[in-house]
């Protein structure tokens, strides 16, 4: 266990998680918080530049494996917050989230943003999940 007594830390090695002093995930009893996720790489850049759903798919890939490394999955998800920022952009992250949770069905949230931390970044992409 790591982290404050019960809370157990996921780190996924991202550009600003020991910069900025956060986890990508934190496993508190039977919940999971993960943190706004992007696809960005080392550099702090997209790696899928211009494109909203391969950064969107990107972004729940590392949202999957923090999730699993905390033994949970995506249908353990019963929250979702989506920040984009082109909210015309909209029905692509959409269609992608009903493609991932259609069944699961979380309670979702998407909002549009000025900008993100990189200009690069179109989407940034946060979840809560407790175990079944």
């Amino acid at each position: 266990m790591n982290g404050v007594a019960g809370h157990r830390r996921i780190s996924s090695g991202g550009p600003w998680e020991a910069r900025a002093g956060y986890s990508r995930a934190v496993v508190a009893g039977d919940a999971c918080y993960v943190s706004g996720t992007t696809d960005a790489g080392p550099d702090g850049r997209s790696l899928h530049p211009g494109d909203l759903v391969g950064q969107a798919r990107a972004a729940f890939g590392i949202i999957g494996a923090a999730l699993a490394e905390a033994g949970f999955s995506l249908a353990d998800v019963v929250r979702t917050r989506s920040f984009v920022t082109d909210i015309t952009r909209a029905p692509e992250l959409l269609a992608l989230h009903g493609e991932l949770f259609g069944e699961i069905r979380p309670a979702a949230t998407l909002v549009e943003v000025g900008r993100l931390i990189e200009p690069s970044l179109l989407v940034e992409i946060e979840v809560d999940a407790i175990r079944r």
